[in-house]
């Protein structure tokens, strides 16, 4: 992505009345920002090759400076009000920086407009662009409006819309080949040259000619001239990486403690997995509650993202567990797996599907409600405690199918973008 257009100057020379002219200049900000940076797009030095520029035109008493504007807006991110004020502070920012450094002899009429999001600077982004779905991407932009409003709430907008289509797809493309060039303020001024050039002018060029080298703007009586420079090339912001770290709150409540992983693949895929381990026991009242093991699961969104956030709403998935226990409680035990040997030498093991629900219950929490049926087999065995020993009874072979899976898991998310938005796109 390549930041151009420095500075534009046009300057031409007629007979009779002032002519009128413009020097234009366009300033980038990182996301969230509101000063220009000269580490960032040459913010800062784009805003010095104006004021350069501008000084080297008040040594010539022909040219007048008659006002001046700037136009900020932001990208989508965030609620409409924190960028309405976004825009707001970056258009005072460098209203009053020009306003401080602008020539002594000079004064001008400011205009400043902040347009908080930039939907039209996004909509000729999109109409210029090859983008993927672009003719539902401009049907977004041009018609819904930005909040619809029933009963006093708000049901639906265009970022929502914009957000889960596709499964957001469109939204992530934009949000890497549009929105930082949303971020942005333009900057125009207008002058006058203010009386005709005599013959001695007229047969030579007056030139200004920055240290900088970004502008170079000459005056002459033929066809007005523009230079464009392009000045930096940025990388392409990284993609979000979206990893949640949950714990089954249902196995906590149960004095077993666990932990997961869930990786989200993309296009609604994710891949997890969990490990669950507790080993309490009191030999002296023949109580034991031991059990561990491990889960993998590939999982499949679907229906609208909540909150900007792929890995929430509805969900669709597949199972394997594996794991091994022993449970007495005073009386007769259960072991399951074969007394003595490892969970990978023999374990008890079940597979199925699962449905759950994923809610955003905070910028970076989720609650996670899960169900699975399926088929849950392996060897387990029955023994009572006597004499101070343990008496095997019988071996039995475990076959059932029905309810092996259930999960309220409280979910953290972790990576770059991952998180969730209230309502009204607030991050």
């Amino acid at each position: 992505m390549s930041g151009t257009l420095a500075i534009c100057c046009n300057a031409a020379l007629a007979d009779g009345a002032p002519t009128t002219d413009t020097l234009s200049v366009e300033v980038f900000y990182r996301q969230g920002g509101h000063r220009p940076d000269s580490t960032y797009k040459a913010g800062s030095k784009r805003l010095d090759s104006l004021l350069a520029t501008l000084h080297a035109l008040s040594a010539d008493t022909s040219f007048r400076l008659d006002r001046f504007s700037v136009v900020s807006g932001a990208s989508p991110e965030g609620s409409s009000s924190f960028n309405k004020a976004l825009s707001k502070k970056r258009t005072g920012y460098v209203g009053n920086y020009l306003r401080t450094h602008l020539p002594a002899p000079w004064t001008v009429t400011l205009t400043e407009e902040h347009l908080g999001v930039d939907w039209e600077g996004l909509r000729i982004k999109v109409k210029q662009s090859a983008m993927p779905y672009k003719e539902e991407v401009l049907h977004i932009l041009e018609h819904p409006p930005e909040w619809i409003v029933r009963g006093g709430v708000v049901v639906d907008g265009r970022k929502r819309q914009l957000m889960n289509l596709h499964r957001g797809e469109c939204w992530r493309y934009m949000a890497r080949e549009f929105f930082p060039e949303l971020r942005h303020s333009v900057v125009t001024v207008e002058y006058s040259l203010t009386h005709r050039p005599s013959e001695a002018e007229k047969k030579s060029d007056t030139a200004y000619s920055l240290k900088s080298d970004t502008l170079v703007c000459d005056r002459t009586e033929d066809t007005p001239k523009m230079d464009t420079i392009v000045l930096t090339v940025q990388p392409e912001p990284l993609p979000p990486t979206r990893i949640a770290v949950k714990t089954n709150m249902l196995y906590d409540a149960l004095l077993v403690p666990n932990i997961g992983l869930e990786f989200y693949l993309g296009k609604g895929f994710s891949i997890g997995g969990n490990w669950m381990y507790a080993w309490w026991k009191t030999d002296r009242h023949h109580r034991y509650w031991r059990v561990y093991g491990g889960e993998l699961d590939i999982r499949k969104y679907f229906g609208r993202a909540i909150g900007n956030n792929p890995m929430s709403g509805h969900h669709l998935g597949l199972y394997g567990q594996i794991f091994t226990y022993d449970f007495e409680t005073g009386g007769r035990g259960y072991i399951g797996g074969k007394p003595g040997c490892t969970l990978w030498e023999r374990m008890n093991y079940a597979a199925g599907v699962e449905y759950g629900y994923s809610l955003p219950v905070a910028r970076r929490i989720n609650l996670d409600f899960t169900i699975g049926a399926g088929y849950w087999g392996g060897d387990y065995y029955e023994y009572e405690p006597a004499d101070n020993h343990y008496v095997w009874r019988q071996t039995k072979r475990r076959h059932w199918f029905g309810p092996t899976k259930a999960e309220v898991s409280l979910i953290w998310l972790i990576g770059r973008g991952n998180h969730n938005e209230r309502k009204g796109g607030k991050p």
